[in-house]
């Protein structure tokens, strides 16, 4: 009985670990790319091929960054009132 329950506990631990360590390689892909360094890239005058070679990332994730800003501020221009 005892055998039984050492072994129901080792698969246990070993199924735990399995799927712990399978779930956690699914956090490790980059299905994103950190669009600050796309944009401090693009000032620096690299092409969105280079870009993607150094980020190691594909040319469309790359392109997913071109565009406006994400940022609170819809309209940029009324934030701060211009004094008369």
């Amino acid at each position: 009985m005892v055998d039984a329950f050492r072994k129901l506990g080792i698969a246990a631990v070993l199924g735990t670990l399995i799927f712990a360590g399978v779930s956690g390689c699914s956090s490790l892909s980059t299905d994103h790319v950190d669009c600050n360094a796309v944009k401090l890239q693009q000032q620096g005058g690299r092409s969105d091929a280079e870009i993607a070679s150094n980020l190691g990332a594909s040319e469309a994730d790359v392109a997913k960054c071109h565009g406006p800003e994400h940022t609170g501020n819809k309209d940029s221009t009324t934030a701060i009132p211009t004094p008369y």
